[in-house]
Parts: C-alpha cells; sequence; structure tokens
C-alpha cells in the first residue's frame, strides 16, 4: 500500500471511530437515521470567514461538542492569526500549501499531511500558496477545562 493509501486509511479510521463513539453516547437521546447521518458539502450552506468560508460537517450540536469541519482559505491568507485555546485541534490538508505555526516554529506542507494542536499550546495554520487551501479541523468543544 502506498504511503498516501496508508495516510488516507488512517485518517478515514479515525473519523469513523471519532463519529462511532460519539453516535454511541448519543445512541439513547437520539434516533439516528439516514436523513441525519449523511453530510453532504453544499457550498450554499457554508459559512463565509474573512479568508474564504468553511462548512461544518459536525458542528457542535450534533456529537456532544465533536465538531468535523473544512475550512478553505484564499492564496496567501488565513482565518486569524495564531493563538491558543482549551481544546486541542486536528488538521488534515486536502489541497493546496498550507503553513503550519506551532510555538515559534512552522513548516509548509502539501495535501495529506496532518497537523496536531495540543491544547494551550500556540498554533496556525495559514495559506502559503496560490491556489485555494481546504483542510479538515476536528476538535472536541467539550474537552475537560
Amino acid at each position: 500500500m502506498s504511503k498516501l493509501n496508508t495516510l488516507c486509511a488512517i485518517l478515514l479510521i479515525n473519523v469513523c471511530s471519532f463519529v462511532a463513539s460519539a453516535q454511541q453516547k448519543d445512541t439513547i437521546q437520539t434516533k439516528w437515521n439516514i436523513d441525519n447521518c449523511v453530510n453532504r458539502f453544499s457550498k450554499e450552506k457554508s459559512t463565509p470567514t474573512k479568508a474564504g468560508y468553511q462548512y461544518w460537517f459536525a458542528d457542535k450540536d450534533f456529537i456532544n461538542g465533536r465538531t468535523l469541519k473544512m475550512s478553505v482559505v484564499a492564496p496567501h491568507d488565513a482565518t486569524h492569526a495564531p493563538h491558543k485555546h482549551m481544546e486541542d485541534e486536528f488538521f488534515f490538508v486536502l489541497e493546496g500549501k498550507a503553513k503550519f505555526f506551532l510555538n515559534g516554529d512552522s513548516v509548509i506542507c502539501v495535501p495529506y499531511t496532518s497537523f496536531y494542536c495540543p491544547s494551550l499550546i500556540e498554533h496556525g495554520i495559514s495559506n502559503a500558496g496560490d491556489t485555494e487551501l481546504k483542510y479538515l479541523v476536528i476538535k472536541d468543544y467539550q474537552a475537560p477545562k
């Protein structure tokens, strides 16, 4: 199996585990069906940002505060400056060239690269390329505080 296929398989397994554990906790409270378990991307339902837009595949109200969103950022821009917060985050680049920032260091990465941001560590992501940057963000807003 190629490195790219291995990375995609690992991401898919992690996302499936993430959703499965959330669904297990919500099974008693929510009646799950095909209509509320499938979310197809629609640019019309996206949220504008100062640098592009974002689309929530799973928002804070869906599965106990755990989220999955896609962010799209214009060339040579960023949605916001480096920052830190209680929740950890996981980024996965789909398209474009990303500049990852963590605690004063940075690196430029291409698609199928992941970036883990631990809790309370200054981090950021910006578009280092000439085309749109698209990346997924997994975050748990219910993380211990």
